[in-house]
């Protein structure tokens, strides 16, 4: 009897480890699409995969942060071609999805409340000067919790970079303190270890593309 309960707990195991390292291969896949994607119907359509992987990966948090990420980053983009008024519908699948990963991961985790700040950050932008006393607020908040659990962690010094190189200088802005903090951000990401090989690892190549807009402009 010994022998049979031990049989079928090393079956147990073999494919535990066989779905865990399924589960590992699709994600790295998905992951590393992201940097590879550049319009909104792509960040969408990855969006979805991780959708996807979150209903069947009900136990793990990061499918459900990287479909945020990816609505966020379709919502960045959103923005950058002027197209304000859906970002709140975008903000909002966003949210839908980190509150799924903070229940599953806990509410002590930085990437999580830096993802906040972001989707906060997508709405403040669909009318700045109504919204900058609400949503810009609860936006800086959630930067202020990232930055308290985590203070070493590059994205949190990237998106700090961000605000203040976009941040008109009458509203305490500068485009100068902006580049020494992408360059203070990408020197966190020079040491920085994300905790696995799945854990959030992006944005140095966004922290670089402005250092390489300031080379350009001092040539």
């Amino acid at each position: 009897m010994k022998k049979y309960i031990l049989s079928f707990a090393l079956v147990l195991m073999s494919l535990t480890a066989f779905a865990q390292s399924d589960y590992e291969k699709i994600m790295s896949e998905k992951i590393g699409k992201i940097e590879a994607c550049k319009t909104t119907e792509e960040f969408q359509a990855l969006a979805n995969d991780f959708q996807r992987i979150a209903s069947k990966e009900s136990g793990q948090w990061l499918p459900a942060y990287y479909a945020a990420f990816s609505y966020i980053q379709k919502g960045r983009i959103m923005m950058r071609d002027g197209n304000m008024q859906e970002l709140d519908g975008v903000a909002a699948q966003a949210e839908k999805y980190l509150g799924t990963a903070q229940n599953l991961a806990g509410a002590d985790n930085a990437e999580i409340h830096l993802l906040k700040k972001m989707a906060y950050s997508l709405r403040m932008m669909v009318n700045p000067q109504q919204r900058f006393m609400t949503d810009g607020v609860r936006a800086s908040e959630e930067l202020s919790r990232a930055d308290k659990l985590d203070p070493a962690n590059p994205r949190i010094a990237l998106i700090k970079a961000e605000d203040i190189y976009f941040t008109p200088e009458q509203y305490g802005g500068s485009k100068t303190k902006g580049i020494e903090m992408f360059k203070e951000a990408i020197a966190k990401f020079n040491v920085y270890k994300p905790k696995t090989a799945l854990d959030p690892n992006w944005g140095k190549a966004e922290a670089e593309y402005f250092m390489s807009l300031s080379a350009e402009k001092g040539k």
